[in-house]
Formats: C-alpha cells, sequence, structure tokens
C-alpha cells in the first residue's frame, strides 16, 4: 500500500467519515471530481473538495460529508498530510532505504540519501531474501558480511528482507551479484542452518534505480515459486520470457495457449512427474546422460518419457526449437492456471 494511501485510510479511521484523493492531473474515475474550478475549499452538496500537495505533485481531498465540522477538517487537513512528506529527513536508514526500495520516495528525497550517507556515484543492486524464520539473526548477519560501510540490509516483511549492495571500485571478489547471492546463501547455510531462497535484481548506476532492481529481485523470488523452481538463487534474466508472456492480455495468452496445445497435452502439462523430468532436460541443456544423472534415472526410462512427451505434444524436446516451444507451453499454461 502506497503512504499516501495509508494516510487516507487513518484519515477515514480517525474522522469517521470517507475520504478519498486524486491528483488533478490524473484524475480516477471512481472517486468523485469536483467539476469547477476553486481555490482552497468547495462542496457539492455530497462532497467536500480541498486542494492539498504532497511530495510535489498536487492532490484534491474528498471528504463524503457536508457538515461545518466536516469543512473545518477540510482546512486543517492539507497542513496534516503535507507535514508525512517533512517526517522523511529524521528516518534511519533502513527505514528511509525502504522507502526508496518501494517507490515511496521523491526524487528530491532520494538526492538527500545520497548526500546523508555518501552513496552518490555508486552502483548497487538489490537481493531480496525469503527467510521463514530467525529473521533478526538474518539481519544481523547479512549486515557482518556487507563488504563495505555503504551496504545496507533492511527488513521488508516478516518473511522477507532486501540487502542493497554498493560496488566500490576495489572489490573485485565476486563476479557478479548471483555469485554474491550464493554466497550468503552459503553462510547463513552454515552459520544458522537456514535454507533461504534469494532473488537477484540488476546492477543500477545508483541508488535512484535501486527500486527497478528490487522489483526485479521480487519478482524473480515469485516467479520461482510459481514455477517451483529448483535452487536458491535465482535472478530476473532467468524469467524474462515469464515476464513478456504475464504482460501480454489473458485472451492473448488462451489465444497462445490454443496454438500450442495439441490434444494429449494437458494429460501431460498435470502429471507433475513428467513436466519435472522435461525440465531437467532443459535445465541440462537438452543433455540425456546429465538429466539422468540428476534425476537419478535410467537412461533408457528418461528416453521413453521425453518419447512420451513428443507423442503427446507433437514437441520433441530434444530438439532445441521444440524445447523452446515446450518451454513457453508450460508458462503460458502455468500463468493461465493461477
Amino acid at each position: 500500500m502506497k503512504e499516501l494511501d495509508r494516510i487516507s485510510q487513518n484519515i477515514t479511521e480517525q474522522l469517521s467519515v470517507p475520504f478519498a484523493y486524486y491528483r488533478e492531473d490524473s484524475i480516477e474515475t471512481d472517486v468523485p471530481v469536483c467539476d469547477r474550478q476553486f481555490d482552497d475549499m468547495t462542496d457539492d452538496g455530497e462532497h467536500v473538495f480541498f486542494r492539498f500537495s504532497y511530495k510535489q505533485n498536487g492532490y484534491v481531498g474528498v471528504l463524503f460529508s457536508v457538515t461545518e465540522e466536516v469543512k473545518r477538517y477540510a482546512l486543517l487537513l492539507p497542513a496534516y498530510i503535507e507535514s508525512f512528506s517533512e517526517k522523511e529527513a529524521n528516518l534511519t536508514k533502513s527505514e528511509y532505504l525502504k522507502k526508496i526500495l518501494l517507490g515511496e520516495c521523491t526524487s528530491k528525497a532520494i538526492a538527500t540519501f545520497e548526500n546523508k550517507f555518501s552513496v552518490s556515484g555508486f552502483e548497487c543492486f538489490v537481493l531480496v531474501l525469503r527467510v521463514q524464520k530467525l529473521m533478526e539473526e538474518t539481519l544481523g548477519l547479512i549486515a557482518q558480511y556487507a563488504g563495505n560501510s555503504l551496504d545496507a540490509v533492511v527488513r521488508i516483511d516478516s518473511e522477507r528482507c532486501a540487502f542493497v549492495k554498493f560496488l566500490k571500485a576495489d572489490e573485485q571478489e565476486y563476479h557478479s551479484s548471483a555469485d554474491y547471492a550464493e554466497f550468503l546463501v552459503q553462510s547463513l547455510k552454515e552459520e544458522l542452518g537456514l535454507d533461504v531462497v534469494v532473488g537477484v535484481g540488476s546492477t543500477v548506476k545508483s541508488i535512484k534505480d535501486a527500486s527497478l532492481s528490487y522489483a526485479q529481485a521480487s519478482s524473480a523470488l515469485r516467479y520461482a515459486t510459481v514455477f517451483s523452481d529448483k535452487g536458491s538463487v535465482h535472478t530476473y534474466r532467468e524469467y524474462m520470457l515469464v515476464k513478456m508472456l504475464e504482460d501480454a492480455s489473458e485472451s492473448k495468452l488462451v489465444q497462445y495457449l490454443s496454438e500450442l496445445m495439441d490434444e494429449g497435452s494437458r494429460e501431460i502439462l498435470e502429471d507433475e512427474e513428467m513436466v519435472a523430468t522435461a525440465e531437467e532436460f532443459l535445465r541440462c541443456s537438452l543433455n540425456v546422460s546429465e538429466t539422468s544423472r540428476n534425476l537419478y534415472m535410467h537412461r533408457n526410462t528418461l528416453l521413453y518419457r521425453l518419447d512420451k512427451i513428443e507423442k503427446a505434444t507433437g514437441l520433441n524436446i530434444r530438439l532445441f526449437p521444440d524445447a523452446v516451444s515446450f518451454r513457453v507451453l508450460t508458462i503460458l499454461y502455468k500463468l493461465l492456471d493461477q
């Protein structure tokens, strides 16, 4: 929930009067809109409208009542709402960083953060960790393993935390953000006995773009769950095809699925063991020997399953083009099955 939505909810609870708002330059149709120009406050007989600004944007507040008391509230609320943006100056580094990652800070506030904590000019990437127990211990350990004084870890919710890694020129121990994520996974396993899953975002030029890296890392975690993918570290690049398909309309996805599915495809797609076998085969770069070793499966059994998949779907996933089509087929099926 955005901070302004939380403020709106709080006002509704405190006043016992429904409160909503809309941006002056982007009117939302589900909120009553004032159809005439006004300066500070007006009403239409059912709602009181008043202007306020929040983080350099202009808004119109809407109170769903017209009484003298409500009008007095409307005169006081602009200052009350605007005071929340001033509180950013007193936030701790972790609190500030959480707001940046969630996209709740203005450019001016982010610039203030850069200067206050001396992170201007440094590239960074974000890791999002899913931690199902010992969260406080995890936060403490990650803070210890931070490579420099700029790095920071912040708790997002009861099961997720985010680690922002700033890259200094003299840090060359890890070749990639995924390598660093693997290091953290191993450290948490050895020190705390935890099995965590990590989503890895892209490296961005400054903290101004950290919310993008955070969103990518969060998406990687979500996709890994949806597709029951193995492993502890997942990068956003792994799921670019998934993201592209997810951005399409549902009607398009249904169309694509119907074009790819043969009569026997559903039987294969609903067989978890067959799908797991096929996905391991794809992960092993279509290598039969490696796949059979990883699955502890006899080579002939694997070949039998690949033949069964081909017979049911019309796709010979030993061939790269058909393997790609099968991957698209499984993604479409799971996206529409959510």
